[in-house]
Order: structure tokens, then sequence, then C-alpha cells
């Protein structure tokens, strides 16, 4: 059974109209998240794509990072909500379809020219990814590659990371449905 069809689709939430894709169901199974982890285990353990460190983003991406970072024997940092951070941080603001957001990361967690996988669980509007980004820059990292379990192409995130340079690689994807 691929990973497609472990994940659950919730209609109407958070909202009328949106489909909602929850990867719990997908990372509960212990031969889905092996699927998951082993797919792009695969696709980053050869030097085909260079990076130095993985940045999850808050809170999938933690999952997802942690035990990529552990496969792969590459260290993690977490890009995480306002305030969740205990040392000095560098923070981005972005705009939400209902407000902005306030994303944060450690000012020591990147040095200068390190190359980035940057990883979450969703690609939609590609806000989230794009304020991440924003600060893994500011800090001189490099964004190697960005890493989805699931893109939702109809939203736009994906041409959106795209149009900006940025190379976007997704497990799945949930295309008009």
């Amino acid at each position: 059974m691929p990973i497609k069809s472990r994940i659950r689709t919730i209609p109407d939430h958070p909202k009328k109209g949106i489909m909602f894709r929850d990867i719990t169901t997908l990372i509960k199974d212990p031969v889905g998240f092996r699927l998951v982890i082993d797919n792009f285990t695969q696709r980053y353990i050869t030097d085909e794509i260079d990076f130095d460190l993985i940045v999850g983003i808050e809170a999938r991406g933690f999952i997802i990072g942690g035990a990529l970072a552990y496969t792969l024997g590459k260290g993690f940092v977490p890009v995480r909500k306002l305030g969740k951070l205990p040392a000095e941080v560098v923070s981005h603001e972005y705009q939400l379809e209902y407000g902005t957001d306030t994303v944060e990361i450690h000012r020591d967690a990147i040095e200068k020219g390190l190359k980035i996988l940057l990883v979450d669980d969703l690609l939609a509007t590609g806000g989230t990814a794009l304020a991440a980004a924003a600060l893994i820059e500011k800090l001189g990292g490099i964004i190697s590659e960005m890493a989805f379990i699931v893109n939702l192409p109809d939203v736009g995130g994906e041409k959106k990371l795209k149009d900006k340079g940025y190379n976007v690689y997704c497990l799945t994807e949930f295309e008009g449905d």
C-alpha cells in the first residue's frame, strides 16, 4: 500500500471547502512511517544533493526531519513558532490567508555557508517554507532542497517556491481532489 493511501482526508477542516490531508494516519502506521523515511533516505543518502544540516518546520517537520537526520547521520535544527526557543533567535513574520504568523530559529543554529535540507510534512501555499527559508538565509545558510511528504499543487506553493529558485521534492501529491 503506497504512502498516499495511508493519508486521511478530512473534508471541511479547518473551514468549509478545505480537504485537510492528515498525515497522522501515515506516521502512526509503522510501515507508512518507514516508507516515508526510507524514501527520503534513499534520495538523500547519495551525494547528488549536497547538504550539511536538516532543518525541520514545527511541528510535523520535526518528526520527519529528526528521523531523517538520524538515518543520514546529519544534525537537526528546528524552526519554531514565536516564543518557543530559549536562546537568542532570528524571527520572520509572514502572511497567512487570515492574518500573520512568525517563525524563529536560534541565531547560532546555522553557520554562514552551510547547505540546508528543509523538511516539512505538507506543501500548500508555501508561506511557512518561504518564511523558514528566509530565516536560514538571514543566517547565511543555503537551501539545497525543500522536501515534503505531500504537495497540494492546486494551492500554488510548489510553483511559488520554484519561481523563487528553490528545488522542491515531494513524495506524493493530491491534485484537485
